[in-house]
């Protein structure tokens, strides 16, 4: 509404006399879904996931993408631009669907990083960029009324562009020159240089990331100079990541400090953050350790548990322990709780949850968001039986039933998840726009179903439940065509006996695009 003046309204509305432009236009709009949606399509025993990632996930996936959190927040006047996290998280949703266009919104999205490597906390509809106001600049703070600096927020650059790298196999783009937002350009490969400079010249006490004006949970506030275990744990990743990129172009010099600093890292974490069975969610800045088991609320935290396994920090014993620790305090029948027990009594200052009854949002309620994690870090251990679990607790296509509880649609992820200590445990909120809709989707993607892509091919591990003894994937893979069948015949839930391209052996899981044709044929024993 409002788009258009009368004379360019009167010419649109006139393009309609002849019907049968409707039924053109109907056929254009089925094409146009039906060619990003069968990108993949899976036939698996259960139609709650097919119907979630071929169709309902797919889909918010895409609108969640278009609109980031922007829309949902326009309204009552909060929010006049894209959310940086929100939308660079968003953006792995599609990926595997479109990476073209995830591309171009990388580039967006790369071009509102300061020079300095962090992100503009909120980005305007009206970017400009290397002409933009920062953080540090008080007339930024008086228009879009953000005062400071996130820690973890060009941290989601990392994962976000290896992703669409393995995708697409556009090698080219870490050298393609992008502006930053206030000033200067420099390569992707810089930029992402750059943001692990930015987390390396903010460290806390115990040489973490200071969590800043807030780490991913915006409930959570540690101070300026508090650390945060999740935050410390991306930028572990994120070093993983960018060596990957530098062993790819042969920086040797970058390689040798990354692999210093991410060692230091790593012994930092491990030494002041793993108490027995669980990693600690971060200290605040007097010290004052958070999350910790003796705490009487808010003991068990459940980002740090699972971005300790997919970080690749934690030991093999570890992720079992924290894991397991997961599912034995946070795990309820409608998903993980973000943390437990929920702040009644013992609330530090910053543990603005507690703004929240019990249970309900970050106070303990299940945030939705991070049950991809959960799932994608279950499947990377090779629990299929567990990672589907968690999937179908939280899924809307397993709520047809409990529609009166849920309230929700049965197609679409909400934010979060009332949970055990509500009187209405299992009513879900804040519906379509959410991040749950991408971090499922890579859960389900990668983790269960297996599908990896890096640099130069494409890894095949899926982690299912044992009782799925075949399913099938077609995916379109860099152009090419791929007949995925994966046969179990003995119930495993991780783990591969052995795999063929076009009947072929190969020596492993892992297939080189080089040796795809444009249809392939592929079948994983398991």
């Amino acid at each position: 509404l409002g788009q258009y003046n009368d004379e360019e309204s009167a010419a649109i509305l006139a393009s309609y006399e002849n019907l049968s432009k409707v039924d053109e236009e109907l056929e254009e709009l089925k094409a146009y879904w039906h060619g990003k949606l069968s990108n993949l399509y899976v036939q698996t025993p259960s139609s709650e996931f097919n119907n979630m990632i071929n169709t309902w996930n797919a889909y918010q996936c895409f609108i969640t993408f278009i609109w980031s959190r922007a829309a949902s927040f326009i309204y009552c006047g909060l929010r006049n631009g894209y959310g940086y996290r929100d939308t660079v998280q968003d953006i792995q949703g599609i990926i595997h669907l479109d990476p073209e266009m995830a591309k171009e919104k990388i580039i967006f999205m790369l071009s509102a990083q300061v020079d300095n490597g962090g992100g503009l906390p909120l980005v305007k509809f009206d970017h400009n960029a290397g002409h933009e106001d920062t953080p540090d600049d008080p007339s930024y703070a008086q228009a879009t009324g953000h005062p400071a600096y996130r820690a973890d927020d060009a941290l989601w650059l990392f994962p976000t562009i290896l992703k669409y790298i393995g995708e697409s196999g556009d090698k080219d783009f870490i050298n393609e020159v992008i502006p930053y937002a206030n000033k200067d350009e420099g390569t992707v490969y810089d930029h992402l240089k750059r943001a692990i400079n930015f987390s390396m010249e903010r460290l806390g006490a115990h040489h973490m990331p200071a969590g800043l004006h807030a780490d991913w949970n915006d409930c959570l506030r540690l101070g300026k100079k508090g650390e945060s275990s999740f935050v410390a744990l991306q930028l572990y990743y994120a070093m993983s990541v960018l060596r990957d990129f530098a062993s790819d172009l042969n920086d040797t010099d970058y390689i040798a400090y990354l692999d210093e600093v991410q060692k230091v890292l790593g012994d930092t974490i491990q030494e002041n953050c793993w108490e027995d069975d669980r990693f600690i969610r971060g200290f605040k800045e007097d010290g004052e350790v958070i999350g910790s088991k003796k705490d009487p609320e808010a003991s068990m935290w459940l980002n740090p548990q699972s971005w300790a396994v997919i970080s690749g920090l934690a030991t093999k014993e570890q992720a079992e322990k924290a894991l397991e620790s997961v599912y034995r305090e946070l795990n309820t029948k409608y998903g993980a709780r973000v943390m437990a027990p929920s702040y009644k009594d013992h609330a530090f200052d910053g543990a603005l949850a507690l703004l929240f009854n019990g249970s309900t949002k970050e106070n303990g309620g299940i945030f939705s968001q991070p049950q991809g994690w959960i799932i994608l870090a279950e499947a990377l251990m090779g629990h299929g039986n567990r990672a589907f679990e968690y999937f179908m607790e939280s899924s809307p296509a397993a709520q047809n039933d409990n529609a009166d509880v849920r309230i929700l649609e049965p197609y679409v992820h909400g934010q979060f998840t009332e949970s055990v200590e509500s009187p209405f445990e299992g009513r879900s909120h804040v519906h379509w726009l959410t991040g749950t809709a991408s971090t499922v989707m890579v859960g389900c993607v990668e983790g269960i179903l297996g599908l990896r892509p890096d640099l130069d091919g494409i890894k095949l591990e899926p982690a299912i439940p044992s009782d799925w003894k075949t399913f099938t994937m077609d995916k379109v893979f860099r152009g090419k065509k791929l007949h995925i069948t994966v046969n179990n015949p003995s119930g495993a839930e991780g783990g591969y006996k052995a795999c063929y391209l076009n009947g072929d052996k190969l020596d492993s899981n892992y297939i080189f695009a080089a040796a795809l044709k444009d249809e392939n044929e592929i079948i994983l024993e398991m």
